[in-house]
């Protein structure tokens, strides 16, 4: 890999900047160094092919792209939520497997919305109350999560229809999709213009990257929701064997209604340090820790290591069945981990197999939840003239 200087002639604000003053008394984000990804192998191995996915009741048509990269991996994306809805990738034996929930059909997607896939936001994750402030003015979001806002609310992002902007067959292969949001949606203040990039490469590495420019002052944290079970959609496994290893020293508990109490503690001699390799299911009933039984198991945001804006490891997940393994890097200051504790059953995904409590996990790269009301969490303000960046990778290998 080479590194590389995000330059343009807007400023550039990743995901979590902490803001500071400059010299000409404008206020900017931090500059960052994104590294990107190079590929080997043959030219013209990764393709990038476009086809249909259904349609909605409505009559709404929605496509789909799959890029394949000749070793084995693939991955589909459909306009629907810019949404991952299958992923392909290789076991020890080199059998390729689907190693993320989904439905089989569209408009599922919408009658049972679990963000199976999706890129979510504008605000990723939970918003207390759906209330924030910005320059003086209180906005009202719509509360979807009990009292408080998820994950956009009810028309987030992951429900609105993305448009194709462009295709690239090479190495790596590519797709852009885009989306506009208008002034006032769901509460938010501001036109926001979004584009989402996926890229495989040659590596079985898939880059996601998403790029959002706003005509007023708005807050801003999007993330890709795929749940993975390594062993594959549709095996009879869960996820309570994977080993994770996060690599975070501390995590923000939360109270009972999942949202951040603002303290910043340390997993060390909790169920919470992951920075070892351990087994999903080995510690997630533990009774005696107060946010297992408030989670339900795991559904925290961890404090990724290291300088944030710069890609960096976040998390290695390991399937010892398959052999599959999963690294992901990432540049935002968080990753929110979740063990899946709300899948109850509800939910028949596109192999036929009834997703049940920990049949998935999710492993979400973003700003703090409720970052808004927290001024001593990064920042998810973005300006006028500034353009949001998050930027995360899938890097997938097998153990022997």
């Amino acid at each position: 890999m080479t590194e590389k200087q995000i330059v343009s002639p807007r400023r550039t604000v990743a995901a979590g900047s902490v803001q500071r003053r400059v010299t000409n008394g404008r206020t900017l984000g931090w500059a960052m160094g994104v590294l990107m990804l190079n590929s080997s192998g043959a030219a013209g191995a990764a393709e990038a092919r476009r086809g249909g996915f259904g349609a909605l009741t409505d009559g709404t048509r929605i496509e789909s792209v799959e890029l394949s990269n000749g070793k084995g991996m693939s991955v589909r994306i459909i306009t629907l939520g810019a949404a991952i809805q299958q992923l392909m990738v290789p076991d020890r034996q080199g059998r390729a497997g689907d190693v993320v929930l989904g439905y089989a059909t569209a408009q599922q997607y919408l009658d049972q919305p679990q963000y199976f896939g999706a890129t979510v936001g504008r605000y990723a994750n939970r918003i207390a109350k759906g209330k924030f402030s910005l320059d003086g003015k209180q906005y009202q979001l719509e509360t979807n999560d009990g009292a408080n806002h998820l994950h956009g609310g009810k028309r987030g992002l992951d429900k609105a229809v993305w448009k194709i902007d462009s295709m690239k067959t090479g190495s790596p292969a590519s797709v852009v999709l885009s989306h506009t949001s208008p002034d006032g949606a769901g509460g938010y203040p501001g036109t926001l213009k979004t584009t989402a990039t996926y890229s495989l490469n040659d590596k079985n590495e898939l880059s996601i990257e998403y790029r959002a420019t706003t005509d007023q002052p708005t807050i801003l944290n999007i993330t890709n929701h795929s749940y993975f079970n390594l062993a594959g959609e549709a095996s009879t496994s869960d996820v309570m064997g994977h080993r994770l290893t996060l690599f975070a020293s501390k995590y923000t508990p939360v109270d009972q209604t999942l949202i951040p109490t603002g303290e910043l503690r340390p997993v060390a001699g909790t169920p919470f340090d992951f920075r070892q390799p351990h087994a999903i299911g080995e510690r997630v009933r533990d009774g005696k820790d107060e946010q297992l039984r408030i989670g339900r198991g795991y559904d925290h945001n961890f404090v990724v290591d290291g300088r944030p804006n710069e890609l960096r490891p976040a998390a290695r997940v390991e399937d010892p069945q398959s052999g599959r393994v999963m690294e992901l890097l990432a540049i935002g200051p968080g990753v929110q981990f979740y063990s899946g504790n709300f899948l109850d059953g509800t939910s028949v995904g596109k192999s036929g197999r009834v997703y049940r409590q920990g049949d998935g996990l999710c492993l979400e790269p973003q700003v703090f939840p409720d970052s808004p009301n927290r001024s001593e969490f990064p920042s998810s303000r973005l300006n006028p003239g500034a353009t949001y960046l998050n930027t995360l990778v899938l890097r997938f290998s097998v153990a022997p």
